[in-house]
């Protein structure tokens, strides 16, 4: 089943994770030594990130490294993109009104 990225950060585990291996290559047991909750958590976890194309395994050796895609995070980005420039004309226009409020008084 392919997943879509959003179902992948919908988990604050699989987000944390993400953040885990953004800056290295972990092993599954890398992954989980940062985590209290169980290998077999992790590996589900995993899973999903990998069904949703952020994490890729890679055989190194006997050992199997999780590395991410952020690049896949574009798709959350880009959908978060209007709701982030409508909430920033909001707050101008409240900053704009609380600062009228001040000059009048």
């Amino acid at each position: 089943m392919r997943r879509d990225v959003f179902q992948a950060i919908a988990d604050p585990v699989r987000r944390e994770i993400i953040k885990v291996i953004a800056n290295e290559s972990l092993t599954l047991n890398g992954i989980a030594d940062a985590f209290d909750i169980s290998r077999q958590a992790i590996s589900n976890h995993v899973k999903i990130l990998t069904e949703c194309g952020i994490v890729v395994i890679n055989q190194k050796g006997r050992e199997r490294y999780c590395e991410i895609k952020l690049d896949r995070l574009n798709e959350v980005a880009t959908w978060v993109e209007p709701y982030k420039k409508l909430w920033e004309k909001r707050l101008d226009k409240l900053d704009d009104l609380l600062n009228q409020l001040q000059t009048n008084n």
